[in-house]
């Protein structure tokens, strides 16, 4: 019953876009100008009735995961149809700046507040010519939703500043030699904070990214730190361009990354994925009573066949969108990677349903879902 209940939450809300072609899941997706639609790795953002997607401008070939032109966005008051609103935020053609053409963004996430009126973009960011070796999250404001967006800076996050829980016995320079993957004992020392007293004083990694607003107002950024292996949710300040220094580290030890969070009936749902580069891997889903934690593991939220259940229906998580006006209403929104001709890659859009309390995902054909 209750999965019925949600799939009705869904044929109700695009009554208003059953004039609309459907978007095949798996296949390229096109604009209403009928051109590809290049959003990858990215989030939504609904104000005044509308919403914003925004997403990686990839190129084509293998290169074309390097950002060459920057986080691009599409508007639509259905999520059917969508309108092209060009680039949110450019690369600069600097030397001298950061975000040159050339570099790495990926996951760019937009936020409003409500205070300033400022709608305020955070995404992972590795400096040109580096791999992945920065692990900075950039930012970048703007006065309307579309942007043009302003670069202000990229970071490393939470710098000499130790975890809200942390134990007051790990909080002093590393004292031993500092492990490698493949030494015995290095996952414990991991899980203990190896990797947090390593980054203590150039700030903590920050990788796959999201940020996500609670009921009061109050702004996090989630992301996968520490060599990938645990993830760090961070509270923002009250105008969402800062940390204030208050963090906590989650699932140490676990290697989640593609980190996306919603609420539901009070309680806090995690969706990621395992660490496997651009390869599909079981999905992953928890569950908090606090975005702080403990964080409980409710398993792989896919069902279907051994192969689907092992690859996320070949997709990788990216973001959860609620519904706006639905109160039980959430869309999974994943991406199929396509590395040798990024911008290719395919959206895999799904329905999220309940089931014993967890969320589920099963295999739909198109978008909407029939």
């Amino acid at each position: 019953m209750r999965r019925f209940l949600f799939l009705c939450a869904f044929t109700c809300l695009l009554g208003a876009a059953a004039s609309a072609q459907p978007k095949k899941l798996g296949e390229l997706w096109f604009d209403s100008e009928n051109k590809m639609i290049n959003a990858h790795g990215g989030g939504m953002l609904y104000h005044k009735n509308t919403y914003y997607w925004f997403g990686e401008f990839k190129g084509t070939g293998k290169d074309g995961n390097l950002a060459m032109d920057g986080v691009s966005c599409y508007s639509s008051r259905d999520l059917v149809n969508w309108k092209n609103e060009g680039m949110a935020l450019k690369m600069i053609a600097d030397t001298n700046s950061l975000l040159q053409p050339g570099c790495v963004l990926e996951r760019p996430k937009v936020i409003y507040n409500a205070q300033t009126k400022k709608f305020v973009m955070w995404f992972h960011h590795e400096l040109k010519g580096q791999g992945y070796s920065a692990a900075l999250t950039g930012l970048a404001i703007a006065d309307n939703p579309s942007g043009p967006y302003r670069y202000v800076k990229s970071l490393r996050p939470n710098r000499n500043v130790w975890p809200a829980n942390f134990p007051e016995d790990q909080k002093r320079a590393l004292d031993y030699t500092l492990l490698k993957r493949k030494d015995s004992g290095w996952q414990g020392k991991v899980i203990e904070g190896m990797l947090v007293r390593r980054d203590f004083e150039k700030g903590q990694m920050s990788r796959d990214m999201t940020l996500f607003v609670d009921d009061d107002g109050t702004a996090y950024h989630v992301a996968s730190s520490e060599d990938n292996q645990t993830l760090h949710v961070s509270r923002l300040t009250e105008d969402y361009t800062g940390f204030t220094g208050e963090y906590h580290r989650i699932l140490p030890g676990q290697s989640n990354e593609a980190p996306a969070i919603f609420r539901h009936r009070n309680k806090y749902y995690l969706v990621a994925s395992g660490t496997t580069g651009w390869d599909p891997n079981p999905g992953r889903s928890f569950v908090a009573t606090s975005l702080y934690g403990p964080w409980h593991s409710l398993g792989n939220p896919v069902r279907g066949t051994e192969q689907e259940r092992a690859t996320t229906f070949r997709s990788q998580s990216t973001y959860v969108l609620k519904v706006a006006g639905k109160k039980d209403a959430f869309v999974y929104l994943g991406d199929r990677w396509t590395p040798d001709n990024a911008a290719e890659g395919k959206y895999i859009w799904l329905p999220i349903t309940f089931e014993d309390e967890k969320p589920v995902l099963y295999w739909k054909e198109t978008w909407p879902p029939e």
